[in-house]
């Protein structure tokens, strides 16, 4: 069996496996959310987006403690960007998405903010050990106010006994359907990989696409599906937090393990390209057009294009 086949045969399992997990971890994701009487918005910006970016925080936190923390921040920027521009670009083709302008304005202002802040302090070609810390603790202040939130929710939200029967079974599916996706993500960027050098990639070009793609599979599945099924406020949650945990704790704990020199001239293109996709969907409507996941489309294609001319 030829090493092409099997690369080949990695990529076609792990689009199979992510499908089945996918759906098993968006059907227990909103039992859980219902049993613990929270928003599905909050949830997904929280439970949700922390665990499908837990490949971004894994590659992150080994390659800091390899010395060479650097990896982890490529993986972060440009998984933030293939969230806004490809995921939510292919989630709006299906249709206009429904949002909640006044619940989505915090996190989506702090979304915003973390490029910018990220481009002043790299200036110096460097992310220190304290520049590290300043990430956690404005993560930190961040989560304080989702626990605000949340604690505020429930006290006006009564149980519901159906749900409590069933939340053993839920919580399986979540695990389940996560732990799939983890694999399956694995399993993409080993075969992605392999097939993207044998074409004669350069190394960076393949860590800021095909392994930013491969690290974003559980944000992938879980918008596309919940989109299809309807859930339009679970999939920009889920994206909204998880790029706030990319670009604030997976680059807040690499930076603390480990300095992070920043070649500017590679990491450009991410920042500018993040904010660029994050206007994009800025509405002050209940929608966001379709006509917008074109653009964010666009944007992402041109974001691939700058990296690899970047790396020439």
């Amino acid at each position: 069996m030829s090493a092409a086949f099997i690369d080949m045969l990695m990529v076609v399992s792990a689009i199979l496996l992510a499908a089945i997990g996918g759906a098993s971890f968006l059907k227990g994701m909103l039992a859980v959310s219902s049993w613990l009487r929270l928003p599905k918005l909050l949830v997904a910006t929280t439970i949700a987006a922390f665990a499908t970016s837990g490949p971004e925080m894994a590659v992150s936190s080994l390659a800091a403690i390899a010395g060479k923390p650097g990896i982890g921040l490529g993986d972060a920027l440009g998984s933030n960007v293939v969230n806004l521009g490809l995921i939510l670009g292919i989630a709006l083709l299906f249709g206009p998405m429904a949002i909640c302008v006044a619940q989505c304005r915090r996190d989506f202002m702090l979304a915003l903010i973390v490029p910018p802040l990220t481009f002043i302090l790299a200036l110096d070609g460097m992310l220190s050990r304290v520049e590290g810390m300043l990430f956690l603790t404005l993560f930190t202040l961040w989560l304080i106010l989702v626990v605000k939130q949340a604690i505020g929710h429930r006290r006006h939200t009564p149980a519901d006994p159906a749900i409590q029967s069933g939340i053993a079974r839920a919580w399986i599916l979540l695990v389940v359907g996560m732990a799939a996706l983890l694999v399956a993500g694995k399993l993409f960027v080993s075969g992605a990989s392999s097939i993207a050098l044998a074409m004669g990639l350069h190394p960076y070009v393949i860590g800021a696409t095909v392994v930013a793609v491969g690290t974003s599979m559980p944000e992938l599945v879980t918008v596309v599906l919940a989109r299809w099924r309807g859930h339009d406020d679970v999939g920009l949650g889920t994206i909204l937090g998880s790029n706030l945990f990319n670009g604030l704790a997976v680059i807040g704990v690499a930076a603390t393990i480990h300095p992070i020199a920043v070649p500017f001239g590679e990491v450009a293109p991410a920042l500018a390209f993040g904010v660029i996709t994050l206007l994009l969907l800025f509405s002050r409507r209940s929608t966001i057009s379709p006509w917008r996941g074109a653009l964010l489309i666009a944007a992402y294609s041109a974001f691939v294009l700058f990296t690899a001319a970047g790396a020439l």
